[in-house]
């Protein structure tokens, strides 16, 4: 469904957004706390670098903001709409859920921001197959 080549891989995965061959979390568990927003400083493969400026995930704040919205949302409907759980069980299986995915909407955020500024490149992939 979601194959190499395609932003959206690149976004669930986590991998390397140019060459899709490596994570780009020195800890691919993003539940792993202390590691959770470790980035690599450049990928083995292709050699991209994932800080292009100082501070360059700072953009993700704002893309995390849409994304907890969106997991904020998705526990509403579930809980209140789909189980017909009163407002207060509702809110609480709101905060509960991004209290429990806050790890995955910080790591989504910040594989959605670099992906809006870079794109797979077929060439780097291929780049040490053929040296192989």
């Amino acid at each position: 469904m979601f194959k190499k080549g395609t932003k959206i891989y690149s976004i669930l995965t986590g991998c390397c957004p140019k060459c899709h061959q490596e994570s780009m979390y020195s800890n691919k568990n993003a539940y792993a706390l202390s590691d959770t927003l470790k980035v690599n400083e450049r990928c083995s493969h292709c050699n991209t670098k994932y800080r292009i400026e100082p501070s360059f995930f700072y953009g993700a704040m704002y893309v995390s903001y849409a994304v907890g919205v969106a997991f904020g949302v998705a526990a509403f409907v579930i809980s209140n709409l789909i189980l017909g759980a009163d407002l207060t069980v509702t809110f609480i299986a709101i905060v509960g859920t991004l209290i429990v995915f806050m790890p995955v909407i910080m790591r989504l955020s910040r594989n959605i921001w670099i992906n809006m500024f870079m794109s797979y490149d077929e060439t780097l992939a291929n780049k040490n197959k053929k040296t192989s």
